[in-house]
């Protein structure tokens, strides 16, 4: 069964690379009390990911901020060395969040895992963006393909905001 507006997100710890090495950071931790953007993509360093969803979010960070959103996060089925090395070489780190779903049980608990195994990257998460509050999804925008970087995009969430 895949997540829907006015869930709450299921409880899960993530790792994210820091200057101090690596923190784990829960979904209590991350979404209580706050307004979130959360974003996913099915791999870190891919095309799509690399080159048209990140640097949406990167670039729209301040105005998505302005709109009243606490935080912004990405999360891929990745462990924390690859999201914290794509942090560094994005220019992201310190900006947003980049949250290593590392076994892609969030994804599962989700509903939004995809298995990719045929094109070589096994299970991963489908590509969508959600605003959070408080824990509870208030916005939830699923691409169709892995390989589509448009409902899920920072401008399309900028206009939900």
């Amino acid at each position: 069964m895949t997540i829907a507006i006015g869930d709450k997100l299921p409880a899960a710890t993530f790792k994210e690379k820091t200057a101090d090495g690596p923190v784990e950071i829960s979904t209590e931790q991350l979404f209580a009390g706050k307004r979130v953007v959360l974003f996913a993509v099915p791999g870190a360093f891919t095309p799509t990911c690399s080159l048209n969803h990140l640097p949406g979010y990167l670039e729209n960070r301040d105005a998505i901020l302005a709109k009243g959103v606490d935080d912004i996060a990405v999360i891929a089925v990745n462990d924390w060395h690859v999201m914290g090395a794509w942090a560094q070489s994005s220019g992201g780190m310190g900006k947003i969040h980049f949250l290593a779903d590392w076994d892609g049980s969030f994804a599962k608990a989700l509903g939004l895992d995809i298995d990719l195994s045929a094109g070589g990257l096994g299970v991963r998460s489908k590509r969508y963006s959600m605003l959070v509050e408080d824990g509870v999804v208030k916005t939830l925008n699923i691409e169709e393909s892995p390989g589509q970087a448009t409902v899920s995009g920072a401008a399309a969430m900028i206009e939900q905001l």
